[in-house]
């Protein structure tokens, strides 16, 4: 009887906390966030979890940004004159190159189109994060804010003494002697271990200049600093990573002053709005989901979020 009433209580508690989270979501700004003086606006955009390319894939236990929401987001920006500048909040440890730098050209094309994009940092925007941020006119992070980890991180998993144990047997047809490259089912051989290689030297260094790039910097600096290492928010600036410390609101005051708003401007939230991302999203819910879909794409994200799934076959 006592179980079966703790079974209750718990479920209620369950269904109190889904019902109030989707009461705040629904309920939450979807317009001015404040008003301030003047009629030019900075708007803000959220970039929350992990980035993937497209759209992100529902999940009760996972917070994924799309490059499609945050492109469709930029482009309502651009093509509003009310919208003098963007705030880009994130709070992300990363995610597929690709989704990374689908965002960062759309920034890239905002700023040629005359607006001011300011960066701000919460918790994390670390590796992909960082990405885009540096494509930023100004960075703010806070003090705290875990960011950096410029790098990229490739794991296969060699499974056949498991499968060997298990009695499965594997046979592959293939068109070509690399078709299989990845697979759990049999080793990596040696050249199969340079085209791996290859792959993440190409992407780091993309991201090399993607960094040096967006932040005026010297590429050999850049790369005395992309060992994949996470520095925090203060770090970040010592090191020019970082232009300023400071919170959201901060980063409005600073987009404000970039586009000649003055440090109270109206606040405009664009923010792609989901459910789950709304009610799970900043908690330790939101990590990394595997997928069977992502497994092959190619991933930044910071070390201790790196993904752990069946047959995974990924660079982070």
């Amino acid at each position: 009887m006592k179980k079966r009433l703790v079974a209750v209580v718990v479920v209620g508690v369950v269904l109190l906390s889904l019902v109030a989270g989707m009461v705040s979501v629904l309920s939450g700004p979807g317009g001015d966030l404040a008003r301030g003086r003047g009629t030019g606006t900075v708007a803000v955009i959220s970039i929350t979890g992990t980035i993937v390319s497209g759209r992100a894939a529902p999940g009760i236990f996972s917070v994924q940004t799309g490059s499609e929401e945050v492109i469709a987001r930029l482009r309502r920006a651009a093509e509003d004159p009310s919208v003098r500048a963007v705030v880009l909040r994130l709070n992300s440890p990363g995610g597929t190159a690709s989704g990374a730098q689908e965002i960062a050209a759309e920034v890239d094309r905002l700023k040629a189109g005359g607006k001011k994009v300011v960066a701000s940092m919460g918790d994390a925007a670390a590796s992909g994060a960082y990405w885009i941020a540096c494509r930023a006119d100004r960075i703010v992070a806070n003090p705290g804010t875990l960011t950096g980890s410029i790098g990229v991180i490739m794991q296969v998993q060699d499974m056949q003494s498991l499968y060997n144990k298990l009695g499965i047997a594997t046979r592959t047809f293939k068109s070509g002697p690399h078709k299989d490259m990845g697979s759990p089912s049999r080793p990596v051989t040696p050249e199969e271990q340079q085209i791996f290689q290859g792959m993440v030297d190409d992407i780091y260094d993309q991201f090399l200049q993607t960094v040096a790039g967006g932040r005026k910097m010297d590429l050999e600096r850049v790369k005395s600093l992309a060992d994949g290492r996470v520095f925090t928010g203060r770090q970040a600036r010592e090191l020019g990573l970082v232009d300023e410390l400071g919170n959201l609101q901060d980063a409005i005051r600073v987009a404000g002053r970039l586009a000649g708003l003055g440090d109270e401007p109206r606040v405009t939230d664009l923010s792609p709005r989901g459910l789950w991302s709304g009610m799970w999203g900043g908690t330790a819910l939101s990590g990394w989901r595997w997928r069977p879909e992502t497994q092959t794409a190619i991933w930044l994200l910071a070390p201790l979020c790196l993904p752990s799934g069946p047959g995974n076959n990924n660079i982070f």
